[in-house]
């Protein structure tokens, strides 16, 4: 975040040092000659294109930007979009009134705008979103968090949406940025975390300034707000539980990105927390209806050198595939990104420098970021949306640019990544990046990414490269766990090849991702075992599966070929 928040040059030119000492002999730029990524926003039909207002007075709520994903609303097995948009908060004029906007998938590469007929173009000023079938009726369902009231948009089931915020309770009054839902006390039913921001309104706007030059104010310019824990109570309401769920001496932090999983594989989803330039959050569940902070102990409160940094994005995935759920954060320029290794799923260790993310993250201010297998190589990868949020970051620092190029990390399998962003392709791009979803919108066995970008329009960047490995896909759903299967956890065995994934709602940054779980296995052309436990402690097995093929798994019942 801007440096008149605080001044801590010496630890960074020490830090950076550091990194550059140990990591240098391990990084490199691998060069492809065929693109990884494809820009194909256009021929898709992607249209949006988000505002912030266009206030030209860096009011503070402007530079957060809007998120966005992937998700089947009507269930043809065809990812659909969902963007998220800002709107107007001064008099400036525009043709059209912003607002969020829903493209179905057509199944041929192309979308089309369906807002208006599905009912979910929400004018206010949005920030997040993430999708969840809390009802339970066979439907995804919609929430989007805002500067102001969230909202909640119930699957009607026949392409339209129903807004439900108020008859469901759950219409939180603050500041909403990143958002998921879970099932934190395996009732079957999904609960719901949101994220708050600070204790901000335009009326109580105060100009920051940087040596004399006029930035969008640091977070601790603003109180911070509590975060918001609604309880599903099963009938298609919830109630605030935030309180009896925190700690009763929890400080409230800027918070931004939130990932559900089951770090320490007790059976009880727990809950990671990135917080702007505060310190994170690991909330373990107890299983007897509270949370436990344990972040500091558990070695994931700071970075390797005891400093709270500017969190924005997270994510849980387990890239080293020893079955234990590790973290990665996105944080501001200067501070590098995150990689926390899980060493016995009670504490985690910063493996930040070793693994090879310090040195590159160090110049980039990133955002969303997820763990994903971008070459079905059977190893997470990283993908980091990278833009800077001062739009004259240029004139204090000349170096340093407002747009700036997104990463992606091949992880080599032995505990290191490489910078594999390519010069020439979709990954090319430069622009002010935020959210970042992964799904697989063509259904050709390889993931995909969707980036929002702020007062532009987003990136669909399709993979090129990733179905000449082999791969399946798994779409869980609960019986007695949630509908959507949230929280089960997937192992897929390939000979000596173990892989293990938890079905998330959320993660990244204010983004949503393909719920249906997607493997890479390489040259493996047979799947020996695919085990799910699911949320209720069930376990479903499967063996001797094809590759390349999407499995369908009801619990309790067989995992079976969907085409």
């Amino acid at each position: 975040m801007p440096k008149n928040i605080r001044n801590h040059n010496f630890y960074r030119l020490f830090r950076f040092a550091l990194i550059a000492t140990v990591i240098s002999p391990l990084y490199y730029t691998a060069v492809f000659a065929d693109p990884i990524f494809i820009d194909v926003t256009e021929s898709a039909g992607l249209t949006f294109e988000h505002t912030d207002g266009r206030s030209d007075l860096r009011l503070f709520n402007e530079f957060l930007g809007s998120g966005g994903g992937f998700f089947d609303y009507d269930g043809d097995g065809d990812l659909d979009i969902y963007l998220v948009n800002g709107a107007l908060q001064t008099d400036n004029v525009q043709d059209k009134t912003p607002h969020n906007v829903l493209y179905r998938n057509n199944g041929d590469n192309t979308f089309t705008d369906v807002t208006e007929a599905a009912g979910v173009g929400s004018t206010a000023y949005g920030t997040g979103a993430t999708v969840g079938d809390y009802d339970n009726d066979g439907d995804l369902d919609l929430y989007v968090t805002n500067f102001g009231t969230d909202q909640l948009y119930q699957n009607n089931g026949n392409g339209t949406f129903t807004d439900v915020t108020t008859h469901a309770k759950v219409g939180n009054p603050n500041w909403g940025t990143s958002c998921a839902f879970a099932d934190v006390d395996n009732d079957g039913h999904l609960d719901l975390y949101v994220a708050n921001y600070a204790e901000y309104a335009l009326e109580n706007d105060v100009r920051c300034e940087e040596r004399g030059v006029h930035v969008y104010c640091g977070p601790h310019a603003y109180p911070a707000v509590h975060d918001t824990f609604y309880k599903n109570n099963g009938d298609g309401t919830f109630t605030d539980a935030s309180t009896l769920y925190r700690p009763a001496d929890l400080i409230p932090q800027h918070g931004l990105g939130v990932t559900f999983g089951d770090y320490d594989a007790d059976g009880n989803i727990d809950l990671y927390v990135a917080n702007d330039q505060d310190p994170n959050f690991l909330f373990q569940n107890s299983g007897t209806g509270n949370f436990l902070e344990v972040a500091l102990i558990s070695g994931v409160c700071y970075n390797d050198m005891g400093k709270e940094e500017a969190g924005m994005g997270t994510d849980f995935g387990d890239y080293d595939n020893d079955g234990k759920l590790d973290l990665t954060v996105s944080n501001y320029q200067t501070e590098t990104n995150t990689v926390y290794r899980n060493h016995d799923s009670t504490f985690f260790t910063d493996n930040t420098i070793t693994s090879g993310i310090a040195e590159v993250t160090h110049g980039y201010l990133g955002w969303g970021i997820r763990f994903f297998d971008y070459d079905n190589d059977g190893h997470q990868d990283i993908f980091v949306a990278n833009g800077h949020l001062m739009d004259n970051i240029n004139v204090l620092e000349k170096h340093v640019t407002y747009p700036q190029r997104n990463l992606l990390f091949r992880n080599l399998g032995d505990g290191t990544f490489a910078n594999v962003t390519s010069e020439t392709d979709g990954l090319a791009l430069k622009k002010v990046s935020r959210g970042a979803a992964i799904g697989d919108y063509d259904n050709d066995g390889d993931l995909d990414i969707l980036v929002t970008n702020c007062n532009q329009r987003p990136d669909l960047l399709q993979n090129a490269v990733g179905n000449r490995n082999n791969w399946i896909q798994v779409q869980v759903v609960g019986q007695k766990s949630n509908r959507s299967g949230i929280g089960a956890r997937i192992k897929v065995v390939t000979g000596t090849h173990v892989q293990y994934r938890e079905v998330q709602s959320g993660g990244s940054y204010l983004s949503f991702h393909d719920l249906r779980a997607h493997f890479g296995v390489g040259k493996a052309e047979q799947i020996d075992l695919v085990e799910i436990r699911w949320p209720n402690g069930h376990i479903d097995r499967g063996t001797l599966l094809s590759v390349n093929r999407r499995f369908r798994a009801v619990e309790g019942g067989e995992i079976v070929p969907i085409d």
